[in-house]
């Protein structure tokens, strides 16, 4: 398993952890206002827990959490700051390769693609792109809950010259029928998910921000979507690790509760499952901290 590729794990608890206050509705983007110091630690726990793959803390960095003022205002400033932090803390790893990815959220809202605006959404992914493109390797649209937000992330980075990968959350139905198929949170099938990305030039699809129990069908539809059209693409995920109650509706609206019973060995065997059913890139989203990374980059790198 020496080929996977190992992503870090989410930001926002690993912030508190180490000392950071956050708040909604700003959340992780405070610590860029108020201890930018923190996030970079976070970045190089990450990278000494195994991570090859550490990612900008911007994805609160949206009208949504910091405000339409002071996005026009600040937004530019703090979008930078996010691309050096962790530009800074890769590159200070010298023994090792470690890439950043750009993190472009959700514009209008996590789990919301009913909120989904595709005549503003590049006005705003324009100021993201712009800000971080001097310091990232790849970009990464993250926890999109529909195709047409991996479509507009596609349009914004196409001049930027440099590969993008598109993660999708998914509906977090454990107990759905076997034979059910996997579907995006906006109801779209992970079949037409992947047939998109087969034709995006996206370099990865990747599964994140959802339980670790529904990740392995949506790898497998997606692996075998690929082959199908002799689509040579990555496929990744990161898991969060809310509790099963906390994941209808709104995402960004209060601070979630994590599983007790997700240890880092339990997410790592999950992982072994993903790649398993074909993915090749593996890390955490929401809840899932360096301690999990560390494992997980133990146990996929033997």
């Amino acid at each position: 398993m020496n080929h996977i590729r190992i992503l870090d794990g989410g930001m926002s608890r690993e912030l508190i952890r180490l000392g950071a206050e956050l708040r909604q509705p700003e959340w992780s983007a405070l610590a860029l206002m108020e201890t930018p110091e923190i996030v970079g630690r976070v970045h190089r726990e990450f990278i000494d827990a195994g991570a090859d793959v550490i990612t900008t803390n911007s994805y609160a960095l949206v009208p949504f959490h910091i405000g339409e003022e002071r996005f026009r205002s600040e937004g530019r400033s703090l979008i930078e700051l996010a691309g050096r932090l962790a530009r800074e803390a890769a590159d200070d790893m010298t023994d090792r390769k470690i890439l950043v990815a750009g993190s472009l959220p959700p514009i209008f809202g996590s789990y919301e693609p009913e909120r989904f605006d595709p005549s503003r959404v590049q006005d705003y992914l324009k100021v993201l792109v712009e800000g971080l493109a001097p310091y990232v390797d790849v970009w990464l649209g993250e926890t999109l809950s529909l195709i047409a937000e991996g479509d507009a992330v596609r349009a914004a980075v196409a001049a930027t010259g440099k590969p993008f990968w598109i993660s999708f959350t998914l509906a977090d139905d454990a107990g759905a029928p076997e034979g059910d198929e996997p579907r995006l949170r906006s109801g779209e099938t992970v079949a037409a998910a992947a047939a998109w990305a087969a034709g995006s030039g996206a370099e990865a699809l990747l599964f994140n921000c959802s339980h670790p129990e529904v990740m392995a069908r949506a790898v497998t539809v997606a692996a075998h979507t690929f082959r199908e059209r002799q689509a040579v693409i990555g496929i990744g995920v990161y898991a969060n690790a809310f509790e099963a109650e906390e994941t209808e509706g709104a995402a960004n609206e209060t601070l979630h509760h994590t599983r007790t019973d997700l240890t880092a060995d339990r997410y790592s065997r999950f992982a072994c499952d993903w790649v398993e059913a074909g993915a090749s890139i593996v890390g955490g989203c929401c809840g899932i901290g360096a301690r999990h990374i560390h494992n997980l980059a133990r146990c996929l790198r033997g």
